[in-house]
């Protein structure tokens, strides 16, 4: 897809993968409609537009939507699934709160964004959905079982998705990052970059990637791993 005056819309926009995915279509002069609880300090551009959402909200997220399409114009051509939230810790010991505040914003939120931008693209017969998951939606690790449960569920639901909406020209790719230096369960990136991590820029580069491809491609699923992790 050629981004240049594509409209894309983005969640979990005010930070990490999100607010990088954001700077990276923007540099390709795709118009951005940013979703999120918080807008992201300092993103200064004339093609770009937050939108506050909560995306655990369905009712949040058919507001945003259509204040969107009233802002930005009728066609919506991207919408990367980015918003996530990870909470860790041994399954006899975890909050059913916790449990909960992952479901509905990796899972549920997730759902309720690609049915809002779904009806429109099959029309126009072209658009990309994004789904931000992890390498935890392929492996299971010790003390993350809930947040890899969420993983599982958004690779499985990506995968049945890109099947089902490839005849109307719509394509999904499931990306799925290893370790990246993020604010991710409450960390604070370093000063310096981590060399045994991605950082958030990569992954945006690597969802430009994908979206950039011709259109007879669908890149369906990513999977990207640190070269020399620690």
């Amino acid at each position: 897809m050629e981004l240049s005056g594509k409209v894309a819309i983005i969640t979990g926009v005010s930070k990490g993968i999100g607010r990088a995915t954001a700077e990276a279509l923007l540099a390709k002069g795709a118009v951005v409609a940013g979703w999120g609880r918080t807008a992201p300090e300092g993103l200064a551009n004339e093609r770009f537009q937050f939108f506050e959402c909560d995306i655990r909200d369905e009712v949040s997220v058919k507001e945003a939507y259509t204040n969107t399409l009233r802002e930005l114009g009728p066609a919506v051509h991207v919408l990367v699934n980015n918003a996530g939230i990870g909470n860790f810790g041994p399954i006899d010991g975890f909050s059913s709160e916790d449990w909960h505040a992952m479901f509905d914003t990796n899972v549920h939120g997730l759902f309720y964004c690609t049915r809002a931008v779904l009806p429109e693209m099959k029309k126009q017969q072209e658009g990309h959905i994004i789904n931000v998951a992890s390498l935890a939606g392929t492996a299971g690790t010790a003390k993350l079982a809930g947040y890899c449960a969420t993983k599982y569920a958004v690779r499985g639901f990506s995968d049945a998705l890109f099947k089902e909406v490839r005849p109307d020209g719509v394509r999904v790719t499931c990306v799925m990052p290893g370790s990246v230096e993020t604010n991710f369960n409450g960390a604070e990136p370093g000063q310096e970059p981590d060399p045994h991590k991605m950082q958030p820029e990569d992954i945006a580069a690597a969802i430009v990637h994908a979206l950039e491809a011709p259109q007879p491609v669908m890149i369906s699923e990513l999977q990207m791993r640190p070269t020399q992790p620690k």
